[in-house]
């Protein structure tokens, strides 16, 4: 069968992406449904910066790619083995394929899953295969195992996790990364402690999803640092007691602020200097956790004596150190419960041939969450 698919062809074409046009929206040909796998007619696909990052080039991937990692859909076929997925269930993709077999399956960690990676890296789907191809034959990669810039995907059976039809899929794509991975920073890798005090740096949708984790955790106090004043606005709508606007002496501000450092600080920009500044505003004893994916040749540096002397922690957190199949159905119910606002990270929604703009106004952050929308 045939997908409607935006697809990229040439990483690192100049801004604004409107004129250069990175992503090429075209048909492509879907391979016959592998037995470990299942067809996903997209709904709803959130537009986030480790897409854009593949588009300008900071985090090189094999091309061409249909790009789009977060994302939620109905499922339409099931592969022959496929037993706990039916047609009609409404399912959220999750971008790192569990394959349950690899040490860190076995023991608990299934955001670090070998296979996962490895084919994730290779732009193949957890059986190895590509089921994309283009109009000249050439195979297409996947993104994270997702690719859900496409009406139709093909995913692996472990890549879903069903939900209930009464969630709005619009709402339901923002599980698959940016409340995952923001608010399970906080939950599964700091394990923030009621009382404490967070300052979260960078407000793209995971830091404003990481603010609400804080407030989810009972943080007393809880700082949000960006340079732009209506992110700054909008960390306060979803938990945020203080805010700061960056450009000024962020760690003496914090400090004061604080009286001392913070006892957590999460970096969500992926600029070494801004993770210096992280780390500079944690006091004795504090935690500082990264959960942006930035360039490879990106560097910070830490002064070692003091991260001994005063017992200091720096952490990586990757998919919120997440178990998808627990932790999404949970946070669906938090925020059914009115207990994480996810509705108020998205700025609006866009069609495919619209990507390309919509991706220049996440470059310069005027908006934090686009969706992607396909009519059902």
């Amino acid at each position: 069968m045939k997908t409607r698919a935006a697809v990229l062809y040439s990483p690192d074409r100049p801004s604004p992406f409107a004129l250069s046009t990175p992503l090429i929206i075209e048909y492509l040909q879907l391979s016959e449904l592998g037995a470990d796998c299942v067809l996903v007619e997209v709904a709803a696909a959130g537009l986030c910066h480790s897409d854009l990052s593949v588009i300008n080039g900071s985090r090189p991937r094999p091309t061409p790619m249909v790009l789009g990692h977060e994302a939620a859909g109905i499922v339409r076929e099931v592969g022959a083995n496929v037993r706990e997925l039916a047609p009609g269930d409404h399912v959220v993709i999750s971008y790192v394929p569990v394959c349950g077999k690899c040490l860190y399956c076995a023991t608990g960690r299934p955001a670090l899953c070998e296979n996962g990676a490895r084919t994730n890296l290779a732009g193949t789907l957890l059986d190895g295969k590509r089921y994309l191809t283009n109009h000249a034959g050439q195979p297409v990669h996947h993104h994270l195992g997702v690719s859900a810039f496409s009406q139709f995907a093909v995913v692996a059976a472990e890549s879903l996790i069903r939900i209930e039809s009464d969630l709005p899929l619009q709402t339901a794509a923002l599980f698959g990364c940016a409340v995952l991975t923001g608010v399970g920073a906080v939950i599964n890798t700091a394990r923030v402690e009621p009382g404490s005090s967070v300052a979260v740096f960078g407000l793209g949708g995971v830091g404003l999803c990481a603010v609400m984790g804080a407030a989810l955790a009972g943080a007393a106090m809880i700082v949000a640092v960006d340079p732009l004043r209506h992110k700054l606005e909008q960390a306060r709508r979803v938990g945020a007691t203080h805010v700061i606007q960056s450009g000024n002496d962020v760690v003496a501000e914090m400090r004061e602020l604080s009286r001392g450092g913070v006892d957590y600080a999460f970096e969500c920009t992926g600029i070494g200097s801004v993770m210096a500044g992280a780390y500079e505003s944690t006091r004795r004893g504090g935690t500082v956790v990264t959960v942006s994916l930035p360039a490879p040749t990106e560097r910070f540096a830490l002064p070692i004596t003091n991260l001994v002397a005063e017992e200091r922690t720096v952490k990586g957190s990757f998919m919120g150190s997440a178990v998808p199949k627990r932790d999404i159905p949970r946070m669906i119910a938090l925020h059914r419960a009115g207990r994480l606002p996810v509705e108020l990270l998205v700025s609006g929604s866009v069609r495919l041939e619209e990507l390309n703009a919509a991706f220049d106004r996440l470059a310069t952050g005027e908006a934090t969450r686009q969706i992607l929308r396909f009519e059902q």
